[in-house]
């Protein structure tokens, strides 16, 4: 079985690696941070906006709700209001599953 480092976990992200994380544009990230009151990025000296673990969780959720399911964003906004953690579970146990698939396709390739 092949090994695979863990990635490290930083502490702050900038736009850019986020907008790349989730394959969407920066001015899309802008755009949700005025539309949905989970997302709170600070922001460092030089007034570039910086992610946390928890933004870049409840980023996710919402490119998940959007994106993936389909929703608008009022939808999205009443679906996070009503079933914020049933949510965050089940994006966790979706990137997961995306995360043992590519392992084992990676597995398959190699045998």
């Amino acid at each position: 079985m092949p090994y695979k480092e863990k990635e490290t976990v930083k502490l702050y992200y900038s736009i850019g690696e986020v907008a790349e994380m989730l394959d969407v544009n920066a001015s899309l990230l802008r755009f949700w941070e005025k539309e949905f009151d989970v997302i709170k990025p600070q922001k460092n000296n030089k007034g570039n906006r910086v992610y946390t673990q928890k933004d870049l969780k409840n980023l996710r959720l919402i490119h998940y709700l959007v994106k993936e399911r389909g929703f608008t964003l009022d939808g999205a906004k009443k679906k996070i209001k009503e079933e914020h953690k049933q949510l965050h579970d089940r994006t966790e146990m979706i990137d997961t599953l995306k995360d043992v698939k590519a392992m084992l396709l990676e597995l398959k390739e190699s045998l």
